[in-house]
């Protein structure tokens, strides 16, 4: 079964966002690099983007686009469905490359452009230090 894992929203300033929403709503701080900020509420993550070139950014939107990027699911099999979201009208847009794990991350297009991800519980465990629960 599919669920929710997180929004990614690209912003021209990390830290400030970041505040904005530990502040406001008591997001914790999970993980940090120099382009993103990983928050959550204990169910959702919040992951807080600022890119530094558009092919890091990773779609014609280009580095210097403010707003929600994506989404993403855990899922319990990358392979079955990715075949169904295709059958469903999404389409493939790019993999990044896999983890020392061997799991990786999947983005997609929707039927309307809206772009999300699929990773496993363990991918969102081990690269981005977020626990999946049940």
């Amino acid at each position: 079964m599919a669920k929710l894992r997180h929004i990614a929203v690209t912003v021209p300033d990390l830290e400030a966002a970041a505040r904005f929403y530990e502040d406001t709503f008591g997001m914790t701080r999970q993980m940090q690099s120099d382009i993103a900020i990983l928050l959550s509420d204990g169910t959702v993550s919040l992951a807080i983007l600022k890119f530094r070139t558009d092919e890091q950014a990773g779609d014609e939107r280009g580095k210097d686009f403010h707003g929600l990027h994506h989404m993403g699911f855990v899922v319990d099999d990358i392979d079955a469905m990715s075949r169904q979201i295709e059958a469903n009208g999404g389409r493939y847009h790019m993999r990044l490359p896999d983890s020392a794990e061997g799991a990786t991350e999947i983005k997609f297009y929707d039927p309307n452009g809206v772009v999300f991800d699929i990773v496993t519980a363990d991918y969102a465990t081990n690269a981005w230090g977020a626990k999946v629960s049940d």
